[in-house]
C-alpha cells in the first residue's frame, strides 16, 4: 500500500478533532493538550459554550490572533499565542493547579504514546536513556479532572499499535482514560477492556483488530453492523 493510499484510510487529524469536540458538553470547562487536541477547540459546535482553562493561569481562553494582533505576553501552556475572551480571568499559575487539583476542569483532551485496555496512559517519555521529561502538567491533569479524552494516531510511524494490554512506556496515569479518538476508531475504556463505540467511514472491525495490540470489543450500537 502506498504512502499517499495510507493517507486517505480513516479520519484525518482535522476530522479526529471535530468528532472529539462533539462529545464535549456544552457549559463544560476544557482543558486541551499541545497538538491534535488543541484543534478541538476549532470544531465546537455552534451554539454550545465551552470554557478553555491553560495551565499557566488563563480561564476563558479564545482562538489564535490574528499575525499582527499577537500579545507575546498572552500564550497558552504550549506557548502558543492565544486571545481572552470577554469575562477571562488571569491567575497565578498554583491557582491554576488548584483549580486542576480540585477537579473544578470538566474535561481534558490529550495526546498518547500508549494506553492500556485498563485505560492506563502514557504520553510523556519513551523510557530510553536519551528521552527528554516532558511530563508538564499532564499527571495533574489526569489526577484531577473528570473526564479524560486521547487523540492519537492508531499506530506509531513505524506501524505498532499505541492501545495495549499494558503500557511499556512510564505512566502518566493508571486506569485514568474514558475515552479514546483515533483515526480509525472511537474507542471506551469498560471493566471489559477496549470496546469500539464507532467506526470511521471504510474501516472495518477486523481493520482496527489487526492494529491493536490485544482484543477488542464491539460496542452495542456496532453489534448489528458487524454481525451483517
Amino acid at each position: 500500500m502506498s504512502g499517499a493510499n495510507k493517507q486517505n484510510i480513516g479520519w484525518s487529524r482535522e476530522e479526529m478533532a471535530k468528532r472529539t469536540a462533539l462529545d464535549i458538553p456544552d457549559g463544560c470547562y476544557v482543558n486541551l493538550g499541545i497538538g491534535i487536541p488543541e484543534m478541538v477547540a476549532q470544531h465546537v459546535p455552534d451554539g454550545r459554550e465551552v470554557i478553555y482553562h491553560t495551565e499557566n493561569g488563563l480561564l476563558g481562553m479564545g482562538p489564535a490572533p490574528a499575525e499582527d494582533e499577537i500579545d507575546p505576553e498572552l500564550i497558552n501552556a504550549g506557548k502558543k499565542a492565544v486571545t481572552a475572551n470577554p469575562g477571562a480571568s488571569f491567575f497565578h499559575h498554583a491557582d491554576s493547579f488548584a483549580m486542576i487539583r480540585g477537579e473544578h476542569i470538566d474535561v481534558c483532551v490529550l495526546g498518547a504514546m500508549q494506553v492500556s485496555e485498563q485505560g492506563d496512559l502514557a504520553n510523556w517519555s519513551t523510557g530510553e536513556p536519551d528521552a527528554i521529561p516532558a511530563v508538564g502538567g499532564a499527571m495533574d491533569l489526569v489526577a484531577g479532572v473528570k473526564t479524560i479524552y486521547i487523540i492519537t494516531r492508531h499506530c506509531t510511524k513505524e506501524g505498532e499499535p499505541k492501545l495495549v494490554e499494558s503500557c511499556s512506556y512510564p505512566l502518566t496515569g493508571k486506569a485514568v482514560v474514558n475515552r479514546i479518538y483515533t483515526d480509525l476508531a472511537v474507542i471506551n475504556i469498560t471493566p471489559g477492556g477496549f470496546e469500539i463505540a464507532e467506526l470511521a467511514p471504510g474501516i472495518s472491525f477486523d481493520y482496527v483488530q489487526q492494529r491493536t495490540g490485544c482484543r477488542l470489543r464491539v460496542g452495542p450500537q456496532l453489534t448489528a453492523a458487524v454481525s451483517g
